[in-house]
């Protein structure tokens, strides 16, 4: 028997008691969420039915945290109270009829309340919550615009009374342009494809993240071989949830027609020799540096919904910054869909 190997009622018994633990720091929070948002819905109501006073609302919080220090302790500073005000005042509509979900954190709830748009602010909790994002990944999917740069938001309201035909889900999981400051590709000189796709590599598990839900890796320098050639693809992904395989070519310079057509004859040969019966059609998306609305226009990347051009970015830029790329990158898509 080895001797260093533990009985099985023990591991059983660590596992019992390590659910445990979760579930009882899971209650303990939901039970903490729910009290701030009941303390900021009282100190609203306190402050209504006071008087009009300049200070007023301050002297409330004053008071309030002195005597909450002295009875529990620190955690009930001016500044928390403030923001436990506006934890209320942020989601007392949203959360009309509904309860606080017990699987985000305070701060996940302290990150949220920084997000202005309603609209924007629900998508974020939704998929925190069913994609089981931490603190620090639904921070820097706020941080780089992730719901603003989801293609489908674009196309919704471009083709807004169009009529441009409804492209499937395949629109739900792109986003445009991806934001690549975890390679740490270096800004001040030039780097090969080779080097692009190593960083890729190297960094696998946040570039599925940016690609967005449901990727898992399939292949890098997919072998494709036909009667006259072989191909070699850069990286090859399957959407499990899209059911389809995703293939991504890296391109280190602006767009060409000759990419698009590469990309293009990659999907169909994909098609025909990989893909497999269940399946639904292959999505091919090029990643590069700078896009093109006269290339979206006239190539075959036009009204073609497997195929999609997407600048990246190697850096993390302001909000400002992505928010001027996003309104560029909607005049490419555009032109490629003709409007």
């Amino acid at each position: 028997m080895d001797i260093y190997r533990q009985p099985d009622y023990i591991s059983e018994i660590k596992l019992i008691l390590s659910q445990a633990r979760k579930k009882a720091y899971t209650a303990i929070n939901a039970a903490m969420v729910e009290a701030y948002w009941q303390i900021g819905k009282r100190i609203v109501e306190e402050e209504q039915n006071g008087t009009d006073r300049a200070g007023y609302g301050d002297e409330i919080l004053k008071v309030l945290s002195e005597a909450l220090i002295h009875e529990f302790g620190k955690g009930f500073s001016h500044t928390s109270l403030k923001n436990f005000k506006k934890f209320y005042l942020t989601f007392r509509e949203e959360q009309k009829g509904q309860t606080l979900s017990a699987q985000l954190s305070w701060s996940h709830y302290e990150r949220l309340m920084r997000v202005p748009d309603t609209e924007a602010r629900a998508w974020y909790i939704s998929e925190a919550v069913t994609q089981n994002w931490s603190v620090r990944v639904l921070d820097r999917n706020i941080s780089t615009l992730y719901y603003q740069r989801l293609l489908s938001s674009q196309k919704k309201e471009l083709t807004k009374d169009s009529e441009v035909p409804e492209t499937h889900m395949t629109d739900e999981f792109i986003k445009n342009p991806a934001v690549l400051e975890f390679l740490k590709l270096p800004a001040n000189k030039s780097y090969t494809e080779q080097e692009f796709e190593q960083a890729l590599i190297d960094n696998l598990q946040q570039f599925l993240l940016e690609l967005g839900k449901g990727f898992s890796f399939v292949a890098r320098q997919k072998h494709i071989r036909t009667e006259t050639a072989d191909f070699y693809i850069d990286l090859v992904f399957y959407n499990y949830i899209l059911k389809c395989f995703v293939i991504v070519e890296l391109k280190t310079n602006k767009i060409t027609h000759q990419d698009i057509g590469q990309l293009d004859m990659y999907v169909r040969m994909y098609d025909d020799l990989e893909r497999t019966e269940g399946d639904n059609p292959t999505v091919g998306i090029l990643l590069c540096t700078e896009t093109d609305s006269t290339i979206a226009r006239y190539s075959v990347l036009h009204e073609n919904k497997q195929l999609f051009a997407n600048k990246y970015l190697a850096y993390l830029p302001t909000e400002a910054e992505l928010a001027a790329e996003i309104e560029r990158e909607k005049l490419v898509i555009k032109q490629q869909l003709g409007l």
